[in-house]
Protein backbone atom coordinates (compact mmCIF):
# COMPACT_ATOMS: atom_id res chain seq x y z
CA UNK A 1 0.00 0.00 0.00
CA UNK A 2 1.40 3.40 -1.00
CA UNK A 3 1.06 5.98 1.77
CA UNK A 4 3.52 8.68 0.71
CA UNK A 5 5.53 9.73 -2.34
CA UNK A 6 8.67 7.87 -1.22
CA UNK A 7 6.72 4.61 -1.31
CA UNK A 8 6.17 4.95 -5.08
CA UNK A 9 9.83 4.43 -5.90
CA UNK A 10 10.19 1.40 -3.67
CA UNK A 11 7.05 -0.19 -5.12
CA UNK A 12 8.26 0.30 -8.70
CA UNK A 13 11.75 -1.00 -7.87
CA UNK A 14 10.21 -4.14 -6.37
CA UNK A 15 8.45 -4.80 -9.67
CA UNK A 16 11.58 -4.06 -11.72
CA UNK A 17 13.47 -6.57 -9.56
CA UNK A 18 11.29 -9.33 -11.03
CA UNK A 19 12.66 -8.76 -14.56
CA UNK A 20 14.00 -12.07 -15.89
CA UNK A 21 16.77 -10.79 -18.15
CA UNK A 22 19.66 -9.71 -15.85
CA UNK A 23 20.88 -6.87 -18.06
CA UNK A 24 17.38 -5.49 -18.57
CA UNK A 25 16.84 -5.73 -14.81
CA UNK A 26 19.94 -3.64 -14.10
CA UNK A 27 18.94 -1.04 -16.70
CA UNK A 28 15.34 -0.72 -15.57
CA UNK A 29 16.17 -0.47 -11.87
CA UNK A 30 18.79 2.20 -12.50
CA UNK A 31 16.41 4.05 -14.83
CA UNK A 32 13.65 4.10 -12.20
CA UNK A 33 15.99 5.29 -9.45
CA UNK A 34 17.46 8.12 -11.54
CA UNK A 35 14.16 9.09 -13.15
CA UNK A 36 12.32 9.29 -9.84
CA UNK A 37 15.18 11.24 -8.28
CA UNK A 38 15.12 13.65 -11.23
CA UNK A 39 11.39 14.25 -10.71
CA UNK A 40 12.03 14.97 -7.03
CA UNK A 41 15.06 17.19 -7.68
CA UNK A 42 13.26 19.52 -10.08
CA UNK A 43 9.88 19.04 -8.35
CA UNK A 44 8.25 18.33 -11.70
CA UNK A 45 4.81 19.90 -11.94
CA UNK A 46 1.79 18.15 -13.40
CA UNK A 47 1.74 20.58 -16.31
CA UNK A 48 5.44 19.92 -17.00
CA UNK A 49 4.80 16.17 -16.89
CA UNK A 50 2.05 16.50 -19.50
CA UNK A 51 4.36 18.61 -21.63
CA UNK A 52 7.10 15.97 -21.35
CA UNK A 53 4.68 13.24 -22.46
CA UNK A 54 3.68 15.39 -25.45
CA UNK A 55 7.36 15.87 -26.31
CA UNK A 56 7.94 12.11 -26.43
CA UNK A 57 4.90 11.68 -28.65
CA UNK A 58 6.09 14.46 -30.94
CA UNK A 59 9.52 12.88 -31.38
CA UNK A 60 7.84 9.75 -32.69
CA UNK A 61 5.51 11.65 -34.99
CA UNK A 62 8.38 13.67 -36.47
CA UNK A 63 10.39 10.56 -37.38
CA UNK A 64 9.90 9.17 -40.89
CA UNK A 65 11.66 7.26 -43.67
CA UNK A 66 13.85 10.31 -44.34
CA UNK A 67 14.17 11.92 -40.90
CA UNK A 68 14.95 10.61 -37.39
CA UNK A 69 14.11 13.15 -34.69
CA UNK A 70 15.08 10.76 -31.87
CA UNK A 71 18.65 10.39 -33.17
CA UNK A 72 18.82 14.15 -33.69
CA UNK A 73 17.72 14.78 -30.11
CA UNK A 74 20.16 12.20 -28.68
CA UNK A 75 23.01 13.93 -30.48
CA UNK A 76 21.91 17.39 -29.38
CA UNK A 77 21.94 16.26 -25.74
CA UNK A 78 25.38 14.65 -26.07
CA UNK A 79 23.98 11.18 -25.36
CA UNK A 80 25.09 9.70 -28.71
CA UNK A 81 28.67 10.89 -28.24
CA UNK A 82 28.80 9.68 -24.63
CA UNK A 83 27.54 6.19 -25.52
CA UNK A 84 30.06 6.00 -28.38
CA UNK A 85 33.05 6.96 -26.23
CA UNK A 86 32.01 4.69 -23.35
CA UNK A 87 31.87 1.66 -25.64
CA UNK A 88 34.99 2.16 -27.77
CA UNK A 89 38.66 2.94 -27.35
CA UNK A 90 39.20 0.37 -24.60
CA UNK A 91 35.91 1.36 -22.93
CA UNK A 92 36.65 5.06 -23.05
CA UNK A 93 40.28 4.90 -21.92
CA UNK A 94 42.00 5.60 -25.25
CA UNK A 95 41.35 7.56 -28.42
CA UNK A 96 39.15 5.93 -31.03
CA UNK A 97 38.20 6.32 -34.69
CA UNK A 98 34.62 5.49 -33.68
CA UNK A 99 32.05 8.27 -33.87
CA UNK A 100 28.36 8.97 -34.33
CA UNK A 101 26.26 7.16 -36.93
CA UNK A 102 24.13 10.24 -37.46
CA UNK A 103 20.58 10.33 -38.83
CA UNK A 104 21.37 10.01 -42.56
CA UNK A 105 23.09 6.64 -43.12
CA UNK A 106 21.35 4.47 -45.71
CA UNK A 107 21.70 0.78 -46.49
CA UNK A 108 22.56 -0.48 -49.98
CA UNK A 109 24.78 2.30 -51.25
CA UNK A 110 26.13 1.27 -54.69
CA UNK A 111 29.55 -0.35 -55.02
CA UNK A 112 32.32 1.82 -56.47
CA UNK A 113 35.76 0.64 -57.59
CA UNK A 114 38.77 2.20 -55.90
CA UNK A 115 39.69 5.43 -57.62
CA UNK A 116 36.10 6.03 -58.72
CA UNK A 117 33.84 8.96 -57.96
CA UNK A 118 30.79 9.07 -55.67
CA UNK A 119 29.41 12.14 -57.48
CA UNK A 120 26.28 10.92 -59.29
CA UNK A 121 24.67 14.19 -60.37
CA UNK A 122 25.71 17.75 -61.15
CA UNK A 123 27.22 18.83 -57.83
CA UNK A 124 29.18 22.08 -58.07
CA UNK A 125 32.08 22.24 -55.66
CA UNK A 126 35.83 21.96 -55.34
CA UNK A 127 37.18 18.47 -56.11
CA UNK A 128 38.15 16.27 -53.15
CA UNK A 129 40.45 13.24 -53.36
CA UNK A 130 40.39 10.82 -50.40
CA UNK A 131 43.18 8.31 -49.82
CA UNK A 132 42.61 6.21 -46.69
CA UNK A 133 43.81 3.05 -44.95
CA UNK A 134 42.02 0.66 -42.62
CA UNK A 135 44.25 -1.00 -40.01
CA UNK A 136 43.96 -2.99 -36.80
CA UNK A 137 45.15 -1.75 -33.41
CA UNK A 138 48.70 -2.93 -34.19
CA UNK A 139 48.78 -0.98 -37.45
CA UNK A 140 48.40 -4.04 -39.71
CA UNK A 141 46.34 -3.50 -42.87
CA UNK A 142 42.84 -4.97 -42.93
CA UNK A 143 42.24 -6.49 -46.34
CA UNK A 144 38.78 -6.87 -47.86
CA UNK A 145 36.95 -4.51 -45.52
CA UNK A 146 33.77 -3.01 -46.93
CA UNK A 147 33.81 0.78 -46.55
CA UNK A 148 30.54 2.68 -46.88
CA UNK A 149 31.11 6.45 -47.25
CA UNK A 150 28.70 9.37 -47.44
CA UNK A 151 28.67 13.10 -46.87
CA UNK A 152 26.62 16.25 -47.33
CA UNK A 153 26.83 18.28 -50.53
CA UNK A 154 28.55 21.66 -50.87
CA UNK A 155 25.18 23.26 -50.13
CA UNK A 156 24.95 21.38 -46.83
CA UNK A 157 22.31 18.77 -47.73
CA UNK A 158 22.39 14.98 -47.93
CA UNK A 159 20.88 13.53 -51.10
CA UNK A 160 17.78 12.24 -49.32
CA UNK A 161 17.06 15.82 -48.20
CA UNK A 162 17.58 17.40 -51.61
CA UNK A 163 15.41 16.68 -54.68
CA UNK A 164 18.09 18.30 -56.87
CA UNK A 165 20.53 15.46 -56.15
CA UNK A 166 20.44 12.03 -57.77
CA UNK A 167 19.66 8.93 -55.74
CA UNK A 168 22.71 7.95 -53.63
CA UNK A 169 24.65 11.03 -54.71
CA UNK A 170 27.80 11.39 -52.59
CA UNK A 171 27.45 7.83 -51.28
CA UNK A 172 29.33 4.67 -52.20
CA UNK A 173 30.85 1.39 -50.98
CA UNK A 174 34.50 0.47 -51.47
CA UNK A 175 36.66 -2.56 -50.67
CA UNK A 176 40.11 -2.23 -49.13
CA UNK A 177 43.00 -3.71 -51.12
CA UNK A 178 45.97 -5.80 -49.96
CA UNK A 179 47.43 -2.72 -48.23
CA UNK A 180 44.19 -1.93 -46.45
CA UNK A 181 43.72 1.09 -48.72
CA UNK A 182 40.70 2.56 -50.45
CA UNK A 183 40.54 5.80 -52.42
CA UNK A 184 37.97 7.84 -54.30
CA UNK A 185 37.04 11.31 -55.52
CA UNK A 186 34.16 13.56 -54.56
CA UNK A 187 33.55 17.26 -53.90
CA UNK A 188 34.54 19.15 -50.79
CA UNK A 189 31.75 19.24 -48.23
CA UNK A 190 30.83 22.14 -45.96
CA UNK A 191 29.34 22.41 -42.50
CA UNK A 192 25.58 22.50 -42.32
CA UNK A 193 22.68 23.12 -39.93
CA UNK A 194 20.82 20.14 -38.54
CA UNK A 195 17.06 20.20 -39.23
CA UNK A 196 15.43 22.79 -36.97
CA UNK A 197 11.79 22.58 -38.04
CA UNK A 198 10.89 20.19 -35.22
CA UNK A 199 11.31 19.67 -31.51
CA UNK A 200 15.13 19.79 -31.59
CA UNK A 201 15.01 23.16 -33.33
CA UNK A 202 12.76 24.58 -30.61
CA UNK A 203 15.09 23.25 -27.93
CA UNK A 204 18.14 24.87 -29.55
CA UNK A 205 16.30 28.19 -29.78
CA UNK A 206 15.31 28.01 -26.12
CA UNK A 207 18.96 27.37 -25.20
CA UNK A 208 20.35 30.11 -27.48
CA UNK A 209 22.35 27.50 -29.42
CA UNK A 210 23.29 27.45 -33.09
CA UNK A 211 22.34 24.39 -35.19
CA UNK A 212 25.64 23.94 -37.05
CA UNK A 213 27.71 20.82 -37.60
CA UNK A 214 31.31 21.20 -38.87
CA UNK A 215 32.15 19.72 -42.29
CA UNK A 216 32.83 15.98 -42.10
CA UNK A 217 33.12 12.73 -44.04
CA UNK A 218 31.17 9.68 -42.82
CA UNK A 219 32.41 6.10 -43.07
CA UNK A 220 30.98 2.77 -41.92
CA UNK A 221 33.50 -0.07 -42.19
CA UNK A 222 32.54 -3.75 -42.03
CA UNK A 223 34.90 -6.73 -41.70
CA UNK A 224 34.24 -10.04 -39.96
CA UNK A 225 36.22 -10.36 -36.74
CA UNK A 226 36.10 -6.62 -36.07
CA UNK A 227 33.58 -4.34 -34.48
CA UNK A 228 31.81 -2.28 -37.15
CA UNK A 229 33.63 1.04 -37.32
CA UNK A 230 31.37 4.07 -37.64
CA UNK A 231 33.38 7.23 -38.12
CA UNK A 232 33.27 10.90 -39.01
CA UNK A 233 36.40 12.79 -40.09
CA UNK A 234 36.18 16.54 -39.49
CA UNK A 235 37.69 19.54 -41.24
CA UNK A 236 39.67 21.49 -38.58
CA UNK A 237 39.25 24.72 -40.56
CA UNK A 238 35.49 24.71 -40.17
CA UNK A 239 34.32 27.66 -38.01
CA UNK A 240 32.26 25.33 -35.79
CA UNK A 241 34.94 22.72 -35.13
CA UNK A 242 34.95 23.70 -31.42
CA UNK A 243 31.18 23.93 -30.89
CA UNK A 244 29.54 21.15 -32.87
CA UNK A 245 25.82 21.11 -32.04
CA UNK A 246 25.97 17.28 -31.82
CA UNK A 247 29.12 17.12 -29.64
CA UNK A 248 30.73 14.67 -32.08
CA UNK A 249 34.20 16.15 -32.65
CA UNK A 250 37.10 14.42 -30.90
CA UNK A 251 40.82 14.92 -31.39
CA UNK A 252 41.22 11.53 -33.08
CA UNK A 253 38.65 12.49 -35.72
CA UNK A 254 40.37 15.63 -36.96
CA UNK A 255 41.39 15.14 -40.59
CA UNK A 256 43.94 17.01 -42.67
CA UNK A 257 41.85 18.39 -45.52
CA UNK A 258 44.64 20.01 -47.55
CA UNK A 259 43.71 22.80 -49.94
CA UNK A 260 45.82 22.90 -53.12
CA UNK A 261 46.08 26.19 -54.99
CA UNK A 262 47.82 24.79 -58.07
CA UNK A 263 46.34 22.43 -60.71
CA UNK A 264 46.33 18.71 -59.97
CA UNK A 265 49.74 17.22 -60.96
CA UNK A 266 48.33 14.18 -62.80
CA UNK A 267 44.74 15.14 -63.69
CA UNK A 268 44.82 18.06 -66.14
CA UNK A 269 41.03 18.55 -65.93
CA UNK A 270 41.25 19.33 -62.21
CA UNK A 271 42.01 22.99 -61.70
CA UNK A 272 42.75 24.80 -58.47
CA UNK A 273 41.57 24.87 -55.83
CA UNK A 274 41.14 21.20 -54.98
CA UNK A 275 41.41 19.26 -51.72
CA UNK A 276 43.00 16.04 -50.54
CA UNK A 277 42.47 13.97 -47.41
CA UNK A 278 44.73 11.20 -46.09
CA UNK A 279 43.39 9.35 -43.08
CA UNK A 280 43.91 6.07 -41.19
CA UNK A 281 40.90 4.25 -39.70
CA UNK A 282 41.67 1.91 -36.77
CA UNK A 283 39.32 -1.03 -36.16
CA UNK A 284 38.91 -2.88 -32.87
CA UNK A 285 38.35 -6.65 -32.60
CA UNK A 286 34.77 -7.68 -31.96
CA UNK A 287 31.54 -8.86 -33.51
CA UNK A 288 30.62 -7.37 -36.89
CA UNK A 289 27.02 -6.24 -36.39
CA UNK A 290 25.51 -3.57 -38.62
CA UNK A 291 23.49 -0.87 -36.85
CA UNK A 292 19.82 -0.34 -37.54
CA UNK A 293 19.51 2.27 -40.31
CA UNK A 294 18.04 5.52 -38.95
CA UNK A 295 16.32 6.21 -42.29
CA UNK A 296 15.18 4.15 -45.27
Amino acid sequence: MIEKQEDVTQAVLAVMQQTTDPRLRVIMMSLVRHLHEFVREVRLTEEEFRTAAAVINEIGKLSSDTHNEAVLMAGSLGVSSLVCLLNNGDKGNTETSQSLLGPFWRLNSPRVENGGSIVRSDTPGNPLFVNARVVDQSGNPIVGAEVDVWHASPVGLYENQDPEQAEYNLRGKFMTNEDGRFWFSSVMMIGYPIPTDGLVGRLLKAQNRHPMRPAHLHALILKQGYKVLISQVYDPNDPHIEDDVQFGVTRALIGDFVKHDTPHPTLPDVSAPWYSLDYVYVMEPGEAVLPRPPIK
